[in-house]
């Protein structure tokens, strides 16, 4: 595989998202009814995924969320030292579990800027890659073209939860990553979220995230 490339961690996209959280505290405010940067590239998103309009409002019960669905992904993260990134060569339970981990985190982050829980389920499901777009789109400034690869491999994730014979021609690609090259750019994806949402670490998390990155 070509070398592994992360985003740049100076994003301008900062004073504009908080500008726009700040906005939508205050009243429900229509997708389309959203100023720039973000109206333009969510209306992109919503026809080319013919999704039904978000209202984007920002309410203490979504900030909630967002905080245990964030901390539901790291104690899951924290998990693949005993399982299933132990063993490199199995690319399908690693996907399958990575999958989980950035749908909790990514989702984690929409529920922050202000999409509806219930918008999620319905549209966001288990693509990966859609809840990255739409991420993006809302100013997380995750632009890693690796991790965009790996989503589009991962989405829908449900997918890598069942057992596939060598020979069987509807098995799925793994776009070449194994544990080794899945493991960063996740860690890297659950640590953007900690960053741009501020919300804090679960108790035990925050040494052993450091330790990954040492």
């Amino acid at each position: 595989m070509a070398k592994l490339e992360y985003p740049s961690s100076e994003s301008n996209s900062g004073t504009s998202r908080r500008a726009l959280l700040r906005v939508l505290v205050v009243a429900p405010v229509a997708a389309s009814a959203i100023a720039s940067p973000w109206s333009d590239a969510l209306a992109s998103l919503h026809q080319r995924y013919e999704d039904e309009p978000a209202t984007i409002v920002r309410t203490k019960e979504g900030r909630s969320i967002s905080r245990f669905r964030y901390h539901n992904a790291e104690r899951r993260w924290s998990l693949t030292e005993v399982v299933p990134f132990h063993e490199s060569r199995f690319s399908n339970p690693a996907l399958h579990f990575a999958g989980f981990v950035c749908q909790q985190a990514l989702c984690a982050y929409l529920l922050d800027v202000g999409f509806a829980d219930e918008w999620n389920a319905q549209h966001i499901k288990q693509d990966i890659a859609k809840a990255l777009a739409y991420a993006n789109a809302c100013g997380f400034g995750h632009d890693c073209p690796d991790m965009a690869r790996l989503a589009v491999v991962l989405s829908p994730y449900w997918k890598w939860g069942y057992h596939y014979d060598d020979w069987e021609e509807d098995r799925p690609h793994t776009g070449g990553f194994i544990a080794a090259t899945i493991r960063p750019l996740v860690r890297a994806l659950v640590d953007r979220v900690h960053d741009v949402t501020g919300h804090p670490r679960p108790k035990g998390c925050k040494r052993r995230s450091q330790e990954a990155r040492s």
